[in-house]
């Protein structure tokens, strides 16, 4: 963990960034297309990005600002200064980290992602440098201490730094020290393996019964001719024949589609063992993860890397969350099981099989065929009413009814953009200005990113009494079609998850603290994903999408009865998907709670956790924990997603439901809330927001109130 740069929940990619005062005035203002500077103004607006090699001086230029800034505070008395002074140095250190962490997951040129991936490397030994200086380290120490400090937000910045510096492993012996560098050096290699690993082999599986591939997915689907020997037309004689099949990759979204269309059971359950064992290669890459975060916890007094992790957030200790997971399992428990019958009678019926089994492969199956045959739901007629463009506009009413606020697209200057589909927005306060900007960078490529994600380019921090640096972020999507296209509609999944990083695009725009350390998404782990599961509640509820949702040919609204048709389906198995959720928390939770001695051990623990705390069977030969990157990106910290249910539970019940448009209500949002980022104590950030009774304290450490989420479930 870097004490200067202090990583948050990265499946969301969200990392600390900026950069140093002089190059502020970059993305000030923007003049009108006809006045637009011709030169490169290099890549996210950063001059010394006018090429690949540009990172190279990037480098060199934020050691060298580093190096006077490190001289100046050791030379500072206890104060205020200090802690300013450390925010400009993570503020030009991490302008590096995030333009270079953003361009190697986004750039088509493979040499600035070469260049990027090297600058990369390079900052994080600086960063070593740094998060063992002790001139740093006695200076905010001193800081902390003495009292110095006339504001909540720069005692809690002291405070975060220290314990960050000693997370680093500052406060050790030389030995332990270095030893500590090497296990975050190999963590993030593995990490960065792990990830390669799935992309590079997400399984694949022949398949020669096409029929029953429906025609809809064999056109996305690679065909393949395999020779066979039979018998045809019951002849003794073998013959040597043709047989046309397709060879399907089990990357998570294709499996997802196949596994709710495939009609033959057998060819499912060989997509699901398939897609649920690759790739192999992360059983060791995950086995030395664990280990060496178990021992890197350990050399830092702690007795294991759930309790290092979890220690700083509102949870504080493993037990804590245990509760709490444990607390929500045994309350829905009944509604679980109650629906894997219904989904097994369904399929006894369906089967005509009065003993049938249900499997894991068959729950997508026939849980969609149930919400289809109760709600008649189609979802190419859902889709029709959700264009890109109109979605994008639905964000746009969003803001200006809440906040007040506008987007408006401001022109791409020579050399910032890294695509030509990429669009930049403003956001606009009429009467408060210029508010920060959002890059757009929506559709699939070959080589990007392949989620969907919020980045933080440049974080926003107070500069002088008149003056604030506007934060910068980048919305990474992977949306078929393209600008030009007429037919780039989204599946309501896919706007749903649209308006969850919007959320996280918001909190980093709208919020306004005196240091980049706490900028928007930049607060505790278990809090920071509440903001975009609010926002999710928006696509659900009709009176917002009767403002945005339009055919896409005849410009009808979306009917109320399709959309009330649609939370009908969303409700049905609304348990199984949060046991689901429950089950990866507690997996998660359980296996960085403890050292396991070989990954044959850490599946027998997987599987005993998957038949205690969910209603389905574990199936044999398969890994679901080797292609869960939430293990690399969070590391004992997936609960925070239940967090955020049911914090956003019960902000959206008692602040938005009665008027999800109203401008008391997005005044609320983001004044009590968004506009504090991390420079508040998040406790008190939710009972002022919401009341007291948002929040319960068990055995030192704070829990969601899970009241308003049963209620919303009808436990």
């Amino acid at each position: 963990m870097a004490a200067l740069i202090r990583r948050t929940f990265p499946t969301i990619v969200t990392r600390y960034s900026s950069r140093h005062s002089r190059n502020v005035s970059t993305y000030k203002a923007f003049e009108s297309s006809s006045h637009v500077r011709e030169q490169n103004v290099g890549l996210y607006g950063f001059e010394v990005l006018d090429t690949p090699k540009g990172f190279r001086r990037f480098v060199d230029e934020a050691i060298e600002r580093s190096g006077e800034l490190i001289s100046y505070v050791s030379r500072l008395p206890p104060s205020m200064e200090v802690i300013r002074t450390m925010d400009d140095i993570s503020d030009t250190v991490c302008s590096v980290v995030d333009s270079a962490e953003f361009c190697r997951n986004t750039h088509p040129d493979r040499e600035y992602v070469e260049e990027a991936n090297n600058a990369c490397m390079r900052i994080y030994d600086y960063l070593h440098f740094l998060n063992t200086n002790h001139d740093l380290y006695n200076a905010v120490s001193r800081a902390e201490r003495q009292g110095h400090l006339h504001t909540e937000e720069a005692q809690r910045a002291a405070h975060a730094l220290r314990v960050d510096f000693e997370k680093g492993g500052i406060h050790l012996c030389a030995e332990k020290s270095d030893r500590v560098n090497q296990l975050n050096i190999e963590i993030a290699n593995l990490g960065r393996k792990y990830s390669e690993n799935i992309n590079d082999d997400p399984g694949s599986l022949d398949i020669f019964s096409t029929s029953c591939i429906p025609k809809h997915l064999q056109r996305l689907l690679q065909p393949i001719y395999g020779s066979f020997h039979g018998k045809p037309n019951g002849q003794l004689e073998l013959s040597k024949l043709k047989k046309h099949g397709f060879r399907v990759k089990t990357d998570p979204d294709s499996l997802s589609s196949l596994l709710k269309s495939v009609s033959d059971s057998e060819v499912r359950k060989q997509l699901y063992i398939t897609g649920n064992s690759a790739p192999h290669a992360n059983l060791d890459v995950l086995d030395k993860l664990i280990a060496a975060r178990n021992e890197l916890a350990k050399i830092l007094g702690y007795k294991s890397y759930a309790e290092f992790a979890v220690r700083p957030n509102m949870a504080s200790s493993p037990d804590v969350v245990w509760s709490f997971l444990c607390d929500l399992s045994e309350t829905l428990r009944h509604k679980a099981d109650e629906e894997f019958r219904m989904i097994r009678g369904f399929k006894r019926k369906m089967c005509n099989e009065k003993f049938a089994d249900l499997e894991p492969w068959d729950e997508a199956y026939f849980t969609g065929m149930m919400k289809s045959c109760t709600y008649n739901l189609d979802p190419s007629i859902i889709a029709s009413y959700f264009s890109l463009s109109q979605c994008i506009d639905g964000l746009k009413v969003l803001l200006k009814s809440l906040f007040g606020a506008t987007f408006y697209e401001v022109p791409l200057r020579t050399g910032e953009s890294w695509h030509p589909n990429v669009l930049k927005l403003l956001l606009h306060h009429p009467e408060e200005g210029d508010l920060g900007y959002l890059y757009l960078d929506l559709y699939s490529r070959q080589g990007k990113y392949p989620g969907c994600a919020h980045f933080a380019i440049k974080g926003g921090r107070k500069l002088s009494e008149s003056e604030y640096q506007l934060p910068v972020v980048a919305l990474v999507c992977n949306f078929s079609g393209s600008p030009d296209s007429s037919s780039s509609r989204l599946n309501h999944m896919e706007v749903e998850t649209l308006f969850h990083e919007f959320g996280h695009a918001i909190h980093s725009l709208l919020s306004r603290t005196d240091y980049q350390h706490f900028s928007g998404t930049r607060m505790v782990l278990d809090l920071a994903e509440t903001p975009s599961n609010l926002f999710e509640y928006y696509v659900w509820d009709y009176r917002v999408l009767k403002t945005f949702a339009k055919h896409h040919s005849t410009g009808d609204v979306i009917p109320k009865k399709l959309v009330e048709a649609m939370n009908g389906a969303k409700s049905m198995f609304a348990a199984t998907e949060l046991q689901r959720q429950i089950f990866y928390s507690l997996m998660d939770q359980t296996l960085f709670g403890k050292q396991y001695s070989t990954p044959r051990e850490i599946q027998s623990t997987i599987a005993d956790l998957k038949s205690q705390y969910t209603s389905w069977n574990h199936v044999n030969g398969t890994h679901s924990h080797i292609r869960f990157p939430h293990l690399i990106n969070y590391g004992a910290g997936y609960y925070s997603y239940l967090y955020a249910k049911c914090l956003s539970a019960t902000i959206w019940q008692e602040i938005c439901l009665e008027d999800p448009l109203s401008p008391c209500a997005g005044d609320s949002l983001r004044t009590k809330f968004l506009r504090h980022g991390g420079a508040k104590d998040p406790s008190n950030l939710l009972k002022g927001l919401v009341g007291d009774d948002i929040l319960r304290e068990v055995n030192g450490g704070i829990v969601p109130n899970i009241s308003s989420l049963c209620k919303e479930m009808n436990l």
